[in-house]
């Protein structure tokens, strides 16, 4: 079994391969490795985003190579964008569609979508992407300028997401500034930036005159969980979540989460994207009143099932 993975966090190790894909450096591992291989894909340019010339390449060589495909679907937008897609993306959409072996999903929407909108014959299997914390991810330092942040406020808030309007950090930026008026406490928010899409304009709206908002960019994902135990609460923002993973790994951390409607919300303070008053009232709630036993609750429920999941996946893997 090989881990075939890009980015620029990626793990070493035996039987570890990173691969540049923006620059189809996945084609040249699959000529070699690929020939009648089990293949758990979970990228994004032959489905959710859909690239010409990956999905023209991928398809010949399932032909070619033939081996089983079996197509990780984690984005919870795709059944609002599909409607938005042009001729030439959903044509190559639909062939993608038409050529995996079987599907495997985050959640019963994405479900729903593939078997009675896309009319898909293949199995779907919906198993949410919660997996236990690594032991090597549950202790991390801060570098200091994480640390001054810390440091030099009384409360920190933290967001993830990137600067576009989809991700809520205005939302967030908005309740905290309106308790810090109301309230005369010095609460700091962290937008950490995953920058894989920027609208310089909203960047722009959301931290002008506001010093206290810190960004921070590709964090490692063992800093960003130390940062969650640094908090007081996780707001997560986004209009479309599919699962929500952030949210439980805050929770494992012990905070409390505020979360947009969509994707996992047991034991979260929920509102509509954009209600800005409940989401200022969640916020008071979570920064004064709220107590830990439930956010605890919570914690040792999602160990369960992420212990659970793991399985799961492993059986998936090797195809039982």
């Amino acid at each position: 079994m090989q881990l075939w993975t890009a980015g620029e966090q990626v793990p070493t190790g035996p039987g570890i391969r990173r691969l540049g894909y923006k620059r189809l450096g996945l084609f040249p591992i699959l000529l070699v490795a690929g020939f009648k291989a089990r293949i758990v894909d979970s990228f994004y340019f032959l489905v959710e985003y859909p690239n010409p010339v990956m999905v023209v390449l991928w398809v010949l060589l399932k032909s070619l190579l033939r081996f089983d495909w079996v197509k990780v679907v984690h984005d919870g937008s795709l059944p609002t964008r599909f409607g938005g897609f042009g001729r030439l993306r959903k044509m190559l959409f639909k062939l993608s569609v038409k050529t995996a072996d079987e599907f495997v999903v985050v959640n019963d929407c994405l479900n729903r979508f593939l078997r009675e909108e896309i009319g898909v014959t293949q199995k779907v299997t919906t198993v949410n992407p919660l997996l236990p914390i690594p032991d090597s991810e549950k202790q991390a330092a801060l570098p200091p300028g994480i640390e001054s942040a810390f440091a030099q406020y009384e409360m920190v808030v933290v967001s993830t997401g990137v600067f576009i309007p989809d991700y809520g950090f205005e939302h967030a930026a908005l309740a905290v500034e309106r308790l810090r008026r109301e309230t005369g406490t010095d609460i700091a928010l962290i937008l950490i930036d995953g920058v894989f899409a920027r609208d310089e304009v909203y960047r722009h709206t959301v931290l002008a005159g506001r010093d206290w908002i810190t960004v921070l960019e590709k964090v490692p994902h063992a800093q960003v969980l130390e940062i969650f135990r640094r908090s007081k609460v996780f707001i997560r923002g986004f209009r479309y979540e599919a699962y929500g993973l952030s949210r439980i790994e805050a929770i494992w951390c012990g905070i409390p989460v505020i979360a947009a409607m969509g994707g996992e919300n047991r034991g979260m303070l929920l509102y509509e994207f954009g209600e800005l008053d409940l989401l200022t009232s969640h916020l008071r709630q979570a920064l004064f009143s709220l107590s830990p036993q439930e956010t605890e609750r919570w914690a040792d429920i999602f160990q369960h099932q992420a212990e659970n999941n793991l399985e799961r996946w492993r059986q998936i893997l090797l195809g039982r």
